[in-house]
């Protein structure tokens, strides 16, 4: 008795650990082989729940959900219903959704430029023609002026000058005394009273008087002075003895020409023969089309009691309102840049200056280069810019200060066409979606958008040239826009898990 109750107690304690045992053994079996039997064990369980539900084994129409859509069926796979306010956070609208229609498409490179002055016409050097003394300072840095603005003020001290308009007046005076007394001759030489041949030698006379101030005028002109100075001594019969210096037109006849054209049609000048020259054919240039682009003094070179002599530079004037956008292309796309030449086809800008990116359209080519850079081994090519003011303002002073939209030295990209494809489906890449090899557009079905797969010829970074054998067709309307967000929503709209009613709420 006693072996057989020892036996039992020894028992006893031996069995919770074997119990202990097999359980973390059967555990162990459990997780190694978990990937093996989970799927039928879960399967099993949620059968079970399924019966267990209070709706199982009721009709549609007992279960309150005859009309639900889910989208998880296989025709809901690619109609994706958006609601109002969904429209308008992807900017779908009357503008967005639109038909397709078929355009020309235009493949373009892409080349590095930057913007540039148009030589001879940006930079204007202003220099005195004459040597003198500044009296009057009117320019000051920075300033924007017009035309014709008057920047300085020189009192003439030229010793040749002084002189040349000296025996100018003193010849015109000589001349005055000629005329008088050709004409007292002429009344008397009617009468018979004098000799014909001394009418004749007056006449002689004033001739020479003529060509002597003819050759006078073309001395001051080389001295500097213009033909409205020439002309305003021999009308005041005085010395000039100061010069304005006036900001020029750019692109325009200098004012001094034009002056010289009005006051030669104005006032007729007598011939070395003394007959008066015709000038009916020669008339002032008309002032439409002129230029009135304010100019910028970039630098002033002078200062008031400067002493200057002819040909000195006195400040430097800049016209912006328009530029050059030369681009750099390299060896191989010159034919490229020579097509595009040839064929006039229009040119883009764009401008991204972080947050600030914008387009320049339409823009045309004005010439390129006929030599490589031997240092970068490019290709320059030059596209006109028109300019436009942002900033106007006039300080206290009555001094006006502007800024321009497009400064020399700004980098860009220009976008050349190379070559156009007529009569093509040409939508935004923001039209198209992709996922693996296929590609997808949202056609409008109703009010709902239809995911239709497309045939993609070819994309840019701006454009897709979709192919005409599918279901999109020219005046078929779709999304222009947000199609990779309209995917996604199309994708979490049709995916479930097993329970079909897990996560609504009805």
């Amino acid at each position: 008795m006693k072996t057989s109750s020892l036996r039992q107690s020894s028992t006893g304690r031996r069995l919770p650990g074997l119990i202990a045992f097999a359980v973390i053994a059967i555990t162990v079996v459990a997780v190694a082989t978990f990937r093996h039997w989970s799927p039928g064990a879960l399967k099993l369980v949620n059968l079970k729940l399924v019966k267990l539900s209070p709706t199982a084994g009721l009709k549609p129409a007992e279960t309150g959900h005859e009309d639900h859509e889910h989208g998880h069926g296989a025709g809901n796979l690619h109609s994706l219903t958006l609601s109002m306010q969904a429209r308008q956070n992807l900017g779908l609208n009357a503008r967005t959704v639109r038909p397709v229609e078929l355009s020309t498409y235009q493949r373009i490179i892409s080349v590095p430029a930057v913007i540039a002055e148009r030589p001879g016409r940006t930079t204007i050097q202003v220099s005195t023609p004459l040597t003198g003394v500044i009296q009057h300072v009117h320019a000051v840095t920075g300033e924007a002026i017009s035309p014709n603005s008057l920047l300085f003020q020189i009192r003439l001290t030229h010793e040749d000058l002084v002189v040349t308009q000296s025996e100018f007046l003193q010849m015109l005076g000589e001349l005055d005394v000629e005329v008088r007394e050709i004409k007292r001759l002429e009344t008397i030489s009617e009468s018979g009273a004098i000799a014909g041949k001394a009418l004749l030698e007056r006449q002689y006379a004033r001739d020479k008087l003529l060509a002597q101030l003819a050759a006078k005028r073309e001395a001051l002109k080389l001295h500097g002075l213009s033909e409205r100075q020439v002309h305003e001594i021999e009308e005041t019969r005085h010395l000039l003895r100061e010069l304005q210096i006036v900001a020029p037109s750019p692109d325009e006849h200098d004012a001094d020409e034009e002056e010289e054209l009005r006051l030669t049609a104005d006032h007729p000048r007598f011939s070395l023969t003394g007959l008066l020259v015709d000038q009916k054919e020669i008339s002032p240039p008309t002032a439409a089309g002129r230029s009135q682009a304010p100019l910028i003094i970039e630098k002033l070179f002078a200062h008031k009691g400067q002493s200057v002599s002819a040909g000195e530079a006195l400040c430097t004037l800049a016209d912006y309102h328009r530029l050059y956008i030369e681009g750099k292309a390299f060896e191989q796309d010159a034919s490229a840049i020579g097509r595009a030449a040839r064929n006039g086809w229009p040119m883009t800008a764009m401008f991204d200056d972080g947050q600030d990116r914008r387009e320049i359209h339409d823009l045309k080519l004005s010439y390129v280069a006929n030599s490589v850079d031997p240092q970068s081994r490019t290709l320059s090519f030059f596209v006109d810019l028109p300019n436009e003011i942002i900033r106007d303002e006039v300080n206290p002073e009555n001094q006006r200060y502007i800024s321009w939209k497009y400064r020399i030295g700004h980098r860009l990209q220009l976008q050349v066409p190379v070559e156009e494809w007529p009569d093509e489906l040409v939508v935004p890449v923001d039209a198209v979606a992709r996922e693996g090899a296929e590609s997808y557009v949202f056609i409008r079905k109703g009010g709902n958008f239809e995911r239709v797969p497309v045939h993609v010829k070819y994309r840019d970074q701006r454009n897709v040239v979709i192919a005409k054998d599918g279901l999109l067709k020219p005046g078929t309307v779709m999304a222009w826009r947000s199609a990779h967000q309209m995917f996604i929503a199309l994708k979490n709209q049709s995916g479930g898990g097993i329970d079909p009613h897990a996560g609504h709420n009805h």
